[in-house]
């Protein structure tokens, strides 16, 4: 048996039989007690600040500390062997040559105190980088770019400094970049870090051995019960017979993640099928088909706010989703119903919807029906509908004994085209949405109409990474944001309220209540208007500490708006402020304290996630 182990199994029975005649039983709690009072010996260790931590994880002599009986001879062999350790532990850092001292320091009496010195020495530096490829992929002319993006974003290049965890993220990164793309199956071959510990050079060698080139095939589907393998093969939308990308198979999962019907989704390809036509394996967990959601919330700008959801994911009979949902708080109370269908194999969803809703329009309130239908297509970088609307509202006027009824009808078209960096927490990019509308009022003298809106937002990064078109996220960013919208109808049309426009809130003009800016009539009540202009300006900076970008970041901002009946009656009503950004785990969280200029007061604007 191990001496060591034969001493540790003793420890107890020797210090027993060691207790004086005239003395009491130790209990087994007052031996264990002193057994951990009483180390072995000390450690010290001196060494560099990028040294002494390993030393201090990692130093197999650190185990000993704990064995009280350990003899001088038994310690002397340890120190000895720490030698060794010391020299292998230093060189995963890229140290050589280093200095090593190990000696006892002169103690009290029985005191055996442990110095461990390290000079570090010169390191090691990366003389030569050979990385080569084999398989398919080495004369492939498809492979060509991928061979060079994997060239040129190498982690160690010649110049660098040597050490085992760079080496180790060099290549694992390279296998990454080479597995993420046509080739799944790749490997690394050979892999080489000849040290040269006079020159204190290295010289790199890697062979990545690419496998064959794979190419999407048919998905084969698990985990069904309810909805059947057409709805989950529209909702994936896998693109069959491309080249295997793993970030293409990532979107298939989020798409069907995404849709509701799943809890939860798992993609990947089988690499035992033919590679030609590679099996994409989709594993689902559904969702219930039915579900009640109950909401408690908040916001400045409408203050506490309850609601309940109602969602069926395949009504009996017809197969379409129903969402139903109430939502009551300070200035608005609505009841609506949307049903969807599945989608068609090009992404097309025919909906129909119906919501009724009282709602703070300005100064009035303003009750409303919309029924709509249409179809419409959702996707990574743009978003399209088409549908026909009716509207039923009163009119708002400054005469509110009067109760007027504006009915309309009108066909529109909307898109939103996005192109950022990263959704939900972006840091450059931009977006452009567009409603085009057009239709006619009812009743005995019809009128014709037209509408329009426009949003727009884009990030300006204030600065790029070495030089790189990737954006710095401690240089900040501008966040530009611009709205307009006109309505185009014959003077004195009555049009339902729900066709116009109002300013004002969390997201349009900071420092005034939601939906407070518009047309002003006399006695100071506000209506809603036929033009539109919002614009706003706001400087995001990082909040950094101790040299690090957080997950804050401070703001400066400058917001504008003005509706009116006609254009040259637009009078901007500016807010400016300040405030703070977190990315929160439910989105970006946004507080601002504005300044409404035209009003002279502060108001506190609170808003969660990221939406265009």
């Amino acid at each position: 048996m191990n001496r060591w182990l034969l001493a540790t199994l003793l420890l107890i029975p020797a210090l027993t039989a060691a207790q004086s005649l005239d003395q009491p039983p130790t209990t087994p709690a007052a031996t264990a007690a002193s057994v951990a009072s009483a180390p072995a010996f000390t450690l010290r260790i001196e060494a560099p600040d990028d040294i002494r931590p390993l030393l201090e994880r990692h130093l197999e002599l650190q185990r000993y500390r704990s064995l009280s009986d350990l003899r001088d001879d038994e310690l002397d062999r340890l120190l000895d062997m720490a030698q060794q350790d010391v020299r292998q532990l230093v060189a995963t850092l890229g140290y050589f040559s280093p200095v090593i001292e190990i000696r006892r320091l002169p103690g009290a009496q029985g005191a055996r105190d442990i110095l461990v010195s390290v000079v570090a020495g010169e390191p090691v530096q990366i003389s030569q980088v050979s990385l080569r490829f084999a398989g398919p992929m080495a004369t492939d002319p498809a492979a060509a770019a991928q061979r060079q993006h994997i060239t040129d974003s190498w982690l160690l290049p010649a110049g660098n400094r040597f050490s085992q965890r760079r080496w180790d993220a060099a290549k694992q990164q390279a296998l990454r970049q080479l597995t993420s793309q046509r080739y799944p199956t790749g490997s690394i071959s050979q892999s080489l870090a000849d040290v040269d510990p006079l020159t204190h050079t290295a010289r790199l060698e890697l062979t990545l051995d690419s496998g064959a080139p794979y190419r999407l095939g048919a998905p084969v589907i698990s985990g069904l019960k309810r909805f059947d393998a057409e709805l989950v093969r529209r909702l994936a939308r896998v693109p069959t017979g491309s080249d295997y990308d793993f970030k293409e198979l990532a979107k298939v999962q989020q798409r069907l993640t995404e849709s509701g019907y799943f809890d939860s989704a798992f993609v990947s390809i089988d690499t035992a099928s033919d590679p030609q036509a590679a099996q994409v394996q989709i594993t689902v967990r559904e969702a219930r088909l039915q579900k009640i959601t109950l909401g408690v919330g908040a916001s400045t700008d409408s203050g506490a706010r309850l609601s309940a959801e109602h969602l069926h994911h395949q009504l009996p009979g017809l197969g379409w989703r129903a969402l139903s949902k109430l939502a009551l708080d300070r200035e608005t109370q609505t009841l609506g119903t949307e049903l969807t269908a599945p989608p068609d194999d090009d992404g097309w969803r025919w909906n129909a919807s119906l919501q009724l809703q009282n709602q703070l329009v300005g100064s009035f309130d303003v009750g409303s029906q919309r029924w709509r239908g249409g179809t419409s297509q959702t996707s990574e970088h743009i978003d399209r509908s088409y549908y026909l609307q009716y509207d039923r509202a009163d009119t708002a006027t400054s005469d509110a004994t009067v109760a007027r009824i504006a009915e309309s009808v009108s066909a529109h078209y909307a898109f939103t085209l996005r192109n950022y960096n990263n959704l939900p927490f972006p840091s450059s990019g931009w977006a452009l949405g567009v409603e085009l509308g057009g239709g006619t009022t009812l009743g005995s003298a019809p009128v014709p109409f037209g509408r329009v809106l426009a949003r727009w937002q884009s990030l300006w990064p204030l600065g790029r990474q070495n030089n790189t078109a990737t954006p710095d996220p401690r240089a900040g960013r501008l966040a530009l944001r611009a709205q307009a919208g006109v309505v185009l109808a014959k003077d004195g049309t009555s049009l339902p309220v729900t066709q116009l426009f109002l300013a004002g809130g969390d997201n349009s003009v900071r420092g005034y209540g939601l939906r407070d800016i518009g047309v002003e009539l006399a006695g100071g009540q506000v209506s809603a208007g036929r033009y539109l202009a919002v614009g706003s300006v706001e400087w995001q900076r990082p909040i950094i500490v101790n040299g690090q970008a957080t997950d804050w970041e401070s703001t400066l901002f400058v917001d504008a708006g003005a509706v009116a009946d006609k254009p040259a009656d637009l009078h901007a009503k500016v807010g400016v402020g300040a405030g703070v950004r977190w990315n929160s785990p439910v989105g970006p969280l946004q507080i601002d304290l504005a300044y409404g200029v035209a009003v002279k007061k502060f108001r506190l604007h609170l808003a969660v996630g990221f939406a265009f």
